[in-house]
């Protein structure tokens, strides 16, 4: 693939959904308001998750019932009924999930409405609307971020940005997928849920859609030098340059381009987010047209879940809708011509690709034809018509035919042979476990997981029948050939099919610079002297306009009264087992499932071996053991647990930031039925894993080398952090070493070496190291009643365990490392400059600051300083001036850093002398008000407040040794943070000084004009 890799291959074939899909489990389908999080890279075994059958035209029609409807709530709700221009058409509940689903239509537009009537405190609400389209210049998704810049009643610059401030909210953004846009938020405060409905409703139906930030948000020409009129001109705005990094993923390109031409004919031979070299033809004009257009109430999908009233939600939304005439929604073509209707799951896909087990990934990855599977293979419900990928990256050209040939030679296996009754039971009991399991953000989930098939036409009801669903799905495979049928029926004679390539061009990202400069000068072309001046006056404008200050007193806001003053807290039971290790208790409502986790810590005694220790964690679900292939014990692992996953621990002390705790964390979680072959399967693994499996291993190598890259182009703003960090203290050394750019760089080097055995011996290493009983804890999380299965269990798994005493001196004498007598490396904390040259079009910046570790007095104040920065400085000029997708402040209380970056940024070297005058600005220029106190304190408290699930409760103190005592303190603490604390840390610790510890580091494009003094860091 592109820059990563030599070449790939892909074969696809598409069908439309007559059943509702499962979800894909290969990545993000939409372009979202604010950038991901940087997710783990922890190995989990891949899951299924929803299968649904389709709804019946009619079904649950009732007559219609006008009733009084002030004192309704939604339990009590019938078909028939009428609440505020509601009717209620369906009602249907679904005990294994404990909920009640209610359907409804707005009687004078059309609108649809699902609410999820759940006891859950953790509510969501979303609105959304078909945005199909019929070019590429991005229009739904630049009108996505412009909608959200101002509206009638909240008539100030971007009350979206504002109101994450303002608010408690657990969740708030909006995206644009192939064909819809959506604008969900979630919250446990009723008063913040009203607040934001409000504010979400207003900036959907109501947007101001200003020319001026349509050009902030979409494309402007702008000089280089604003201040010189005979500068050169560039092309900046914050979809564009968020686009132009989606481009530099060369599995995002891929992706897309495959995409664009598997649908000829539809919307889906667009792209909806934006292709950089059409996002310059859309004119402000077009998206105002397309805003009235589609962002009607009958052509609007609403969505509710929790346990607020539901009428008081229907009133809101009935006011505001009931101007509003029916109209029928425009529609842009979705289906391919010559195409019937045709059906795959995401079981097939699962069994046919995921896992070492899968036939496909014995042909295609265990044969190392290439490194991993291409970033849209599985099957996508995504499009109207749904398809199946089966791609591969890394690949030589000369074996591009080769790749083809076997996947025609698996499918024609699959039709003949089916799959293992076993692997299929397994794939199925990972379904109702993955619906059992408690998530914190289930209502958000739910959501995700219907929008696609709701905005399709199909009844989204439907998707959350999950055990009639199973069932019906198990008496079709039991009727025999089920599997094979699907292949016969829909690949081995599809007649659609796409086979497509991308090769390598050194020459790439050379071609994007010059079409780039080429737009520019074409559209520079058409413009007269006049033209430009017009122009330059507009840029001047816009830029006044990001540095006035605005009157936000139309905005809805909580106050700190609303905030609780006590933490929440977790009963625990402390234990020991084996006569040794700890263990920490926690009994709760599980839903019938236990969850188990282990930390091994070797206080970093053997820093030698720290780089391996991610490999070391693939290893152990990726190698199998000298009794059994992989293969089997996945399909175990999957029948019996919802997946084993191994990943490597640090953390600081409390009071300490020079100690750490440094090993490796592993665990699972199964239904109670399937305890003891849990703790089997983990033990299997832990003790037997056959490291000498060179061939497996190699494969590994070469799929993480890949997805390693490609990581770095789509989260590099966490990579600039942490490697901006790794000379500050020993824990962010250790990430860094662990989780950034040098293990990036480590692996890479190792998947290139002919001879693996000296890899096999580190390995062998870390495993006499890690696991020993003596240096372990656990944890355990269960329904009361199962309590005794897991303590017989856990009893007979540290009877199995390593133990390591004297042993461990001699392995690490034989290893030749020499650090002192303790054996712990002397870490020296230092400043640096970094820069890391990549062939991307896009950059990210990081800056990072020592202060002080968790329990210091001023960590508080750091930690609310961070989340005032962000939206009264940072944001605007990193975001709006600059045009960056994303940038701002973070604190690390555990890490005892103090964090700057930038995200998909046009000018990192600007924007590092941006991080510096945010500091100047704080401590001389701006005095604080009381409302940005308070919003910034609001901010924290809502991280602090956010719901876990019940696995992840205790998790602080079993990971940390943070007590709920200690966080009650803390929070306080956080209630008497002041303005004037606020400027005092920033002075201490913030403004450069002979003693302070920064540094700084940038990731992106080669032709940066960084200074040479800086530390280059090439991958390749």
């Amino acid at each position: 693939m592109l820059a990563a890799a030599k070449g790939a291959g892909i074969l696809r074939t598409a069908g439309k959904a007559i059943r509702p899909p499962l979800s894909r489990a290969a990545g993000k389908s939409y372009r979202s308001l604010l950038p991901a999080a940087l997710s783990s890279n922890a190995r989990r075994l891949p899951l299924c998750r929803s299968l649904s059958s389709a709804a019946q035209p009619g079904q649950q029609q009732g007559a219609k019932a006008t009733v009084a409807s002030g004192g309704s709530s939604a339990s009590s709700l019938v078909p028939g009924q009428e609440v505020h221009g509601f009717v209620v058409e369906d009602v249907q509940g679904v005990s294994e999930l404990k909920l009640k689903a209610i359907r409804m239509r707005h009687q004078k537009t059309g609108a649809e409405w699902l609410h999820i009537d759940r006891d859950d405190s953790n509510n969501v609400f979303s609105v959304g609307f078909n945005t199909s389209v019929s070019d590429s210049t991005g229009v739904p998704h630049i009108l996505e971020h412009t909608t959200l810049c101002g509206s009638e009643r909240y008539p100030v610059r971007d009350p979206f940005f504002k109101m994450l401030n303002r608010s408690m909210s657990t969740f708030m953004n909006a995206w644009t997928a192939h064909d819809y846009t959506q604008y969900p938020f979630s919250t446990q405060n009723a008063k913040d849920y009203e607040n934001l409905q409000n504010v979400y409703l207003d900036a959907v139906f109501r947007p101001s859609l200003r020319e001026i930030d349509f050009r902030q948000e979409g494309w402007r020409l702008e000089r280089t030098d604003p201040s010189d009129p005979t500068s050169s001109w560039q092309m900046k705005g914050v979809v564009f340059n968020e686009m132009k990094g989606a481009f530099s993923d060369a599995g995002s390109l891929f992706a897309t381009r495959a995409e664009q031409q598997m649908f000829p004919g539809t919307t889906y031979q667009y792209v909806s987010g934006g292709d950089p070299a059409f996002i310059p033809d859309l004119t402000h004009e077009q998206l105002v047209d397309f805003h009235r257009t589609r962002y009607h109430p009958s052509n609007a999908r609403i969505y509710s879940y929790g346990n607020f009233p539901l009428a008081p939600q229907l009133e809101r939304v009935g006011k505001i809708i009931d101007t509003y005439e029916r109209t029928q929604p425009v529609a842009v073509p979705m289906d391919v011509a010559p195409f019937g209707e045709k059906q795959v799951t995401d079981v097939f896909s699962s069994l046919l690709l995921n896992g070492t087990s899968a036939p496909m990934h014995k042909a295609l990855i265990d044969s190392q034809i290439g490194s991993d599977y291409s970033a849209n293979t599985g099957y996508s419900p995504y499009t109207r018509q749904t398809s199946l990928s089966v791609g591969l990256q890394g690949i030589a050209d000369k074996d591009i035919p080769l790749v083809e040939q076997r996947i025609g030679e698996t499918f024609a296996k699959v039709q003949a042979e089916g799959f293992e009754r076993k692997r299929i039971d397994a794939a199925l009991a990972s379904i109702e476990l993955a619906y059992k399991h408690k998530t914190a953000s289930f209502g958000l989930n739910l959501m995700k997981s219907i929008s696609t098939g709701w905005f399709h036409g199909v009844n989204p009801v439907e998707y959350l029948k999950v055990s009639e669903n199973v069932a019906r799905l198990r008496g079709d495979i039991d009727g025999g050939k089920f599997f094979e049928g699907i292949v016969d029926r829909y690949f081995a004679n599809s007649n659609h099919k796409l086979k497509y390539i991308m090769l390598a061009d050194a020459k790439h990202n050379q071609q994007l610079e010059q079409s780039e400069h080429q737009l520019i000068q074409d559209k520079l072309a058409t413009l007269t002297s006049a033209n430009l001046a017009v122009i330059d006056k507009k840029n001047a404008e816009l830029a006044e306009e990001q540095m006035k200050k605005e009157d936000l007193s139309s905005l809805p806001t909580l106050t700190i009264s609303d905030v609780d003053p006590k933490a929440s807290r977790y009963a625990l039971d402390m234990g020991v087992a084996g006569e040794c290790v700890p263990v920490q208790w926690r009994t709760a409502s599980t839903n019938g499932i236990s969850y188990f986790r282990v930390i091994n810590d070797v206080r970093d005694k053997y820093p030698e071996l720290r780089a391996y220790l991610p490999l070391f964690a693939e290893c152990l679900t990726y190698l199998g053991t000298k009794s059994r292939d992989m293969s089997a014990i996945e399909t175990d692992i999957r029948l019996h647990t919802g997946g084993v996953s191994f990943s490597p621990f640090v953390s600081t002390d409390l009071a300490n930031l020079g100690h750490i705790e440094a090993g490796i964390s592993f665990g699972s979680h199964c239904l109670d039925q399937h305890i003891e072959p849990m703790y089997s399967l983990v033990l299997e693994l832990v003790r037997e894993t056959n490291f000498d499996n060179t061939d497996r291993l190699r494969a590994l190598l070469n799929a993480l080398a890949t997805n390693m890259f490609n990581d770095v182009a789509s989260s590099g703003h966490a990579f600039a952090r942490r490697l901006a960090a790794s000379t500050l203290t020993p824990e962010m050394q250790a990430l860094e070493s662990l989780n950034g750019i040098s293990q990036v760089k480590f692996v890479s080097d190792l998947a290139r070496l002919p001879d693996l055995s000296p890899v096999v011996e580190k390995l062998k290493q870390v495993q006499s190291v890690v696991f020993n009983k003596l240096t372990m804890r656990t944890a355990i999380t269960t329904n009361q009643g199962s309590v005794d299965d897991n303590q017989a269990a856990l009893e007979r798994f540290i009877g199995s365990y390593p133990q390591q005493q004297q042993k461990l001196a001699e392995d690490r004498a034989k290893s030749g490392a020499s650090r002192g007598e303790s054996g712990v490396s002397k870490f020296v904390p230092s400043s640096g400059r970094f820069f890391c040259p990549l062939p991307f079009a896009t950059n990210y910046a990081g800056k990072a600051i020592r202060t002080v570790p968790y329990n210091h007095p001023d960590s508080v104040k750091l930690q609310v300083l961070a989340k005032f920065l962000t939206p009264n400085y940072l944001h605007r000029e990193i975001r709006e001036r600059n045009g960056a997708y994303g940038g701002g402040s973070a604190y690390s209380a555990l890490q005892g850093v103090f964090g700057f970056y930038s995200y998909r940024d046009p000018s990192p070297m600007e924007t590092i002398d941006t991080f510096a005058r945010s500091i100047k600005w704080v401590t001389e220029e701006h005095e604080i008000s009381d409302r940005e106190m308070t919003e910034a304190k609001l901010s924290v408290f809502g991280d602090l407040d956010a719901p876990i699930s019940v696995s992840e409760e205790g998790m602080t103190y079993f990971t940390t040794g943070i007590t709920d005592d200690m966080r009650q303190e803390r929070r306080d603490q956080f209630f008497s943070v002041t303005a004037n604390d606020l400027k005092d840390v920033a002075a201490k610790y913030l403004v450069p000084s002979g003693g302070q510890l920064a540094s700084l580091a940038v990731i992106g494009e080669e032709t940066l004009p960084i200074p040479e003094e800086w530390d280059h860091l090439k991958l390749q």
